[in-house]
């Protein structure tokens, strides 16, 4: 097996899940130690990076690979041509636009403290528009093509999860959220205070999983 690959920019491709267009560059590359990925503004005004702060979770790097890129840190404007790091700690509001076409910003992160564990959010990626638009039936339907081609990572098998129980499949959203919870205990934290989970939180079942004794 080799122990190296190479691969130009152009030559992974890019997706969206109806925000911002990226490339996985850590799925194309199978890299289980850190995330990594680039987000491209095609034209000037658009939206780079959509606003978070990862509060609790990843401490994150910036690179502007092309193009030249206008950051907001907690309301702070930060102009950032190409070749400019940018370092934003955990709980910083962040967000960027693309100030010049082709703007392309690679992006790398992991949780302080905390050996990295990829969660597999790359591949829930085409079934987010979906959910967003309440289409669960084929946010479900792509769900678990995800889950079947990665079986190895919790984010499909949550956001499945969630889909589930607001479509009304109680007994598919359990079984699939007690399968997440299994791989990542902190899952069942984040799904006890879940609004996706309201329609089933009565279930018995459920109440079991949230109580630990499932």
């Amino acid at each position: 097996m080799s122990e190296h690959s190479v691969a130009r920019l152009e030559e992974i491709d890019e997706v969206t899940d109806g925000r911002c267009p990226w490339r996985p560059v850590r799925q194309h590359f199978g890299i289980s130690s850190f995330g990594v990925n680039t987000w491209t503004g095609h034209d000037a005004g658009d939206r780079i990076i959509n606003e978070h702060d990862e509060e609790g979770e990843d401490e994150e790097l910036y690179l502007v690979h092309t193009g030249r890129a206008r950051f907001e840190l907690d309301g702070q404007a930060v102009d950032a041509p190409a070749g400019t790091f940018v370092s934003v700690q955990p709980g910083v509001r962040r967000t960027a636009f693309a100030e010049e076409p082709g703007t392309t910003v690679v992006v790398v992160g992991a949780t302080p403290g905390r050996a990295y564990e990829a969660s597999g959010w790359e591949a829930w990626a085409p079934a987010h528009p979906h959910y967003e638009s309440g289409d669960y039936d084929e946010a479900i339907r792509l769900g678990r093509q995800a889950v079947e081609d990665h079986p190895q990572y919790t984010a499909p098998l949550y956001n499945l999860a969630c889909c589930e129980s607001l479509a009304g499949r109680t007994d598919d959203a359990i079984e699939h959220l007690r399968l997440a919870i299994g791989r990542q205990e902190r899952l069942r934290s984040l799904a006890a205070e879940d609004s996706d989970f309201d329609p089933i939180r009565d279930e018995a079942a459920f109440k079991e999983l949230m109580s630990g004794a499932a």
